[in-house]
């Protein structure tokens, strides 16, 4: 894994991203020389620095389309026709824009003629690259060795974090029993430490990459000096909540202790983060607003014709720290959706859900009218979800630190919504605030703007709606 502005990549998919950004880039290049070199009559070649402006907006346009598709994504590989879906769909979308960028900017205008050659080159060299991905990306070149110290329950967990992970991006070479523990680990990869054998020797037997210690460093079996001796060889070594953070993009609940957090890298909300976030969110939300408006009049129309009353729904929701705030929807389900008065969970194929309502539940239609939350300042574009007051007295006294998540403004979207589909449940709220938390230590404007394109994506192809 890669960190990029605090949050993680795998290695592969950046290769991936580079190459993929290398071919756009070139693509608008080698239009314009076929061009010059099918062209009966002179024309002026130009130099790299002349139609390097032409060259970095498809590239950005094109990579900033396919992220939105979710080309990008950790576990992204669904199948070939899914992913022949998803690329096509990414080139149609960059035909569109890129079109309305020449009408919008004639600066940055490419004949149509370059542009054809630019855009069968781009498509024809995507496919390749990626095929070529596929073949290699499980390949032992592109995984980490991880050598794991312990054999007990996080030992245990590592297993089956392997189990649920599809291609993950390392390959756990061996566990080393440590004196004293009790093993649970299924693994036949047991390593043990013959007499006259180091940890060091035994790394570099193995080719190991990355020690993740499954124990505390307090553990009496823990071989502290062995481990030493590694760190300062070069050979990187990781606990298991960090390893944890890193290859899921979540933290760990069981193992998080206030001590992880006042002495981490992260849940850091200074002032400048705080006034840059406004900010975003205020653009984006008046950006939303301009591109959205007529859906939101359509949405409206729709409610009204269906089932009268109320168009919006406005239902008390806890905001940053724990202020209850009128939050405001579509209205999507039926006016006595809740006569009893008791607050209840949207499930799956619900009854009280009209069918105006399903639909721009499923597209995030609904979503809509919180743009004026977050110019209100209630909210911001990107956050943990706001849960009702009920929800959050009742899970409050039954998840550890579930009421961090309320240290910052919640979201239209976020972190939680995109990795994880809509949850009814307390198992499910325990799930999506493991990934609250890591949007919160890990917070930067970089990683907003990666989950608003990554939420088209979602909502594009429907995913975890109700």
């Amino acid at each position: 894994m890669v960190r990029v502005f605090r949050h993680y990549f795998p290695r592969s998919l950046l290769l991936l991203a580079l190459t993929e950004g290398l071919i756009f880039l070139g693509a608008i290049y080698l239009g314009r020389f076929i061009r010059i070199y099918t062209t009966p009559y002179n024309m002026s070649t130009p130099g790299f620095f002349e139609f390097l402006p032409q060259a970095l907006t498809f590239m950005v346009v094109m990579l900033a389309i396919m992220t939105g598709m979710g080309l990008y994504e950790r576990n992204f590989w669904d199948g070939k026709i899914d992913m022949i879906l998803r690329v096509t769909v990414s080139f149609l979308l960059g035909l569109f824009l890129m079109t309305l960028i020449y009408y919008m900017f004639p600066a940055l205008y490419v004949s149509r003629a370059e542009f054809s050659y630019s855009f069968t080159a781009a498509f024809a060299g995507v496919f390749i690259a990626r095929f070529v991905f596929l073949h290699v990306s499980d390949q032992e070149l592109f995984r980490r060795r991880i050598l794991v110290l312990g054999t007990g329950v996080k030992a245990r967990e590592l297993e089956k974090l392997i189990g649920d992970t599809d291609n993950p991006g390392f390959h756990m070479v061996g566990y080393v029993p440590l004196p004293g523990e009790t093993g649970v680990v299924n693994s036949n990869k047991f390593v043990s430490l013959e007499e006259g054998t180091s940890v060091y020797q035994l790394t570099e037997a193995l080719q190991v990459d990355e020690i993740l210690a499954t124990v505390d460093d307090q553990d009496p079996g823990f071989p502290v000096h062995a481990v030493l001796e590694c760190k300062v060889r070069g050979v990187e070594v990781s606990n298991f909540l960090t390893f944890y953070e890193r290859e899921t993009g979540k933290i760990h609940l069981d193992d998080l202790c206030p001590s992880n957090m006042i002495f981490s890298d992260g849940f850091h909300q200074a002032g400048i983060k705080s006034t840059s976030k406004r900010l975003f969110d205020v653009l984006a939300s008046l950006l939303l607003l301009l591109l959205t408006w007529p859906v939101m009049l359509l949405a409206a129309l729709a409610i009204w014709m269906e089932s009268g009353g109320p168009i919006l729904y406005r239902q008390e929701r806890v905001g940053k720290d724990e202020q209850v705030f009128q939050v405001l929807k579509f209205r999507s389900m039926r006016v006595d959706a809740e006569r009893d008065g008791v607050a209840k969970w949207a499930q799956q194929n619900d009854n009280r859900i009209t069918r105006v309502g399903n639909f721009i539940r499923k597209t995030r239609i609904d979503e809509l009218p919180q743009i004026i939350n977050v110019l209100r300042g209630n909210m911001s574009f990107v956050g943990p979800r706001p849960e009702r007051p009920q929800f959050v007295q009742e899970l409050s006294e039954t998840i550890p630190f579930y009421s961090m998540r309320h240290r910052v403004n919640p979201g239209i979207t976020g972190w939680a919504q995109i990795c994880y589909p809509y949850g009814a449940s307390e198992e499910d709220a325990r799930e999506k605030l493991q990934y609250d938390l890591y949007y919160i230590k890990n917070y930067s404007l970089f990683l907003d703007l990666m989950v608003l394109l990554q939420t088209a994506y979602v909502i594009m192809w429907g995913k975890g709606a109700r």
